[in-house]
């Protein structure tokens, strides 16, 4: 066989007697083609890279079901709903992120960035009230290795909130974190430029009555008057000084764009209108939408549509958001419906392009060298799960 990288290579190197694990007959999702080839994991790592099928005793026949790399997700907020799976339900944190992993990982998801919120609109929500237990428990769950997916923390700072800075001198050098980001989610402007859907979301939320919602949505505007200029700067400057990655959030103007390349960030999350995702792809920030956005078929905030961004050309990662089942099906949904996106650009929206926003170089392609993150697919009416590989060691 001939390996990818030019080299050649005897099939005996490639042999169980290494304690490789071989995946053959599969078609491999490379940077930008689709081989049928044979891929072999050691050390933790891609070993090597082959067209056509092996012959060797333990090869895994894939029957010509696709392998590609882990999912990497940079945004999920999926492990407070374990946390409190019912209101005043609340659930022991290290069993919640247990669950969340195996939700997880069963997702194809072998790099996940759990987002977690520093500060809140209010200050009674599970986000503020058990941040602390969360983060505990994420390490505690690494340390006694509970979980099966890699998790890293991603710290999403809500900028008007009075409390911020002290909230995230507590939490901002704990182990795992890699990625800042901060929004606002103040009534009027960004993800709620329509107030109407602004009131009509958290009256619901809270239980509001009007007359307690106008008080509420005053009392939002005194906090962003008061406390964003300065919070968001100290943000950004925290972020800097320990070499995180960072992101904004919610953009929808040139305004909030020019705002974050001036900031040094690297992913534009969930950008809600047309001119705010071409300001971001065109200033080279990794534009991401939701993967429920694209299942969908459109926002369920009333914002841009990430397919409509797809076909202009200005979607460049997906996030599974508050469903980890949906980012596999989104990259799926993309490749069919949209023409200028092939399968191998698809699943690099889900892969390598968060990876590399996020200043992870080791993972999210097949390429010798690499991490051996990788996934088995069974793509038919719907893309299925079939094996899940974390650093060479099957997970799932």
């Amino acid at each position: 066989m001939r390996r990818r990288d030019g080299l050649t290579a005897r099939e005996g190197t490639m042999g169980a007697e290494r304690g490789e694990t071989v995946l053959t007959n599969a078609r491999l999702v490379l940077t930008d083609e689709v081989v049928t080839g044979t891929i072999a994991l050691s050390g933790g790592r891609i070993a090597a890279i082959d067209q056509g099928a092996s012959a060797l005793p333990g090869a895994i026949d894939c029957v010509g079901d696709l392998v590609m790399p882990g999912l990497v997700e940079l945004h999920t907020d999926n492990l407070e709903k374990h946390m409190l799976p019912r209101p005043r339900a609340h659930w022991p944190a290290v069993p919640a992120v247990v669950a969340h992993d195996s939700q997880v990982i069963g997702a194809g998801i072998t790099t996940v960035f759990d987002a977690l919120s520093v500060g809140a609109v209010v200050d009674n929500e599970v986000r503020i009230k058990r941040i602390g237990e969360m983060l505990d428990a994420i390490e505690a769950a690494r340390a006694d290795d509970l979980t099966k997916a890699e998790h890293l923390l991603h710290l999403r700072c809500e900028i008007s909130y009075p409390h911020l800075q002290d909230a995230l001198a507590g939490l901002i050098d704990k182990p795992g974190v890699r990625l800042i980001s901060v929004m606002d989610h103040t009534p009027g402007q960004r993800q709620f430029t329509d107030e109407r859907t602004y009131r009509d979301y958290y009256a619901a939320k809270f239980g509001l009555s009007p007359a307690e919602m106008d008080a509420f949505i005053v009392d939002r505007r005194r906090d962003q008057e008061r406390h964003a200029a300065a919070n968001r700067a100290h943000v950004v400057q925290a972020a800097r000084d320990r070499g995180l990655s960072l992101a904004s959030h919610d953009d929808a103007t040139a305004a909030h764009v020019a705002e974050a390349v001036a900031d040094g960030m690297t992913l534009a999350e969930f950008p809600t209108t047309v001119e705010s995702a071409a300001a971001s792809h065109a200033e080279g920030l990794a534009v991401m939408m939701g993967a429920p956005n694209v299942v969908r078929g459109g926002s369920h905030s009333g914002n841009v549509s990430a397919l409509e961004l797809a076909r202009r050309g200005t979607l460049d990662a997906i996030s599974s958001d508050y469903a980890p089942a949906a980012l596999l099906h989104a990259a799926f949904l993309l490749a069919e419906q949209v023409e200028a996106i092939t399968l191998p650009r698809a699943v690099a929206m889900v892969t390598v392009t968060p990876a590399r926003a996020a200043g992870l170089a080791d993972r999210g392609d097949l390429a010798v060298g690499q991490r051996a993150d990788i996934i088995r697919v069974r793509a038919a009416s719907h893309p299925v799960l079939r094996g899940v590989w974390r650093e060479g060691a099957r997970v799932a």
